[in-house]
């Protein structure tokens, strides 16, 4: 009997919310099964071990992080605006899976690691492709990183604060952008 070609998101998406909920320590092949409403078996059709799984998570990082990448380097605005404006952006396909890498990161997983190092470092170097001064390269990045902190913690306040705030944030991207 062949199973439900959803049956692998399913299992993905289960072990990714595990990972951002409860850490790595809970998210374990019961627990993903459980969540995704598969059988044991079923999981272990899909993934033969929890670190199959985890490099499964760390592969769709990579893929949906490509896209992201692509829609940054192309996008009107330019790579630096694009960056500030999207790391507000949270429950997003990308967040989920960044955020699933970097509990497998905080795990000492040296391939979830690499693939956030990675990531940070193409991003930077989009930035860097408009904004001549590296100093201010760096501080567009560090820009976008604290929205992103901000964005995601728990409580309301700095979300609707710097929300508001990301007009005159940009207008301050820009002015880097010009810093020579």
């Amino acid at each position: 009997m062949s199973r439900p070609p959803h049956a692998k998101e399913k299992i993905l998406a289960a072990y990714c919310a595990l990972l951002c909920e409860d850490g790595e320590r809970a998210a374990t092949m019961d627990a993903t099964a459980a969540r995704a409403g598969v059988s044991k078996g079923g999981l272990l059709y899909h993934f033969k071990s929890k670190e199959a799984l985890a490099e499964a998570v760390i592969v769709r990082f990579g893929e949906v992080a490509a896209r992201d990448v692509a829609e940054m380097a192309a996008a009107p605005e330019g790579p630096s605006r694009y960056y500030v404006q999207t790391s507000c952006q949270t429950d997003t396909e990308l967040d989920d899976y960044f955020r699933a890498v970097l509990r497998l990161a905080q795990g000492n997983n040296p391939a979830a690691v690499q693939a956030l190092e990675s990531l940070h470092r193409t991003w930077l170097d989009l930035i860097r492709t408009e904004v001549a001064n590296p100093h201010a390269a760096e501080a567009i990045m560090l820009i976008g990183e604290g929205l992103y902190y901000q964005t995601t913690l728990p409580g309301s306040w700095s979300r609707g604060t710097f929300e508001e705030s990301l007009p005159q944030l940009l207008l301050q991207v820009d002015r880097l952008k010009a810093a020579n």
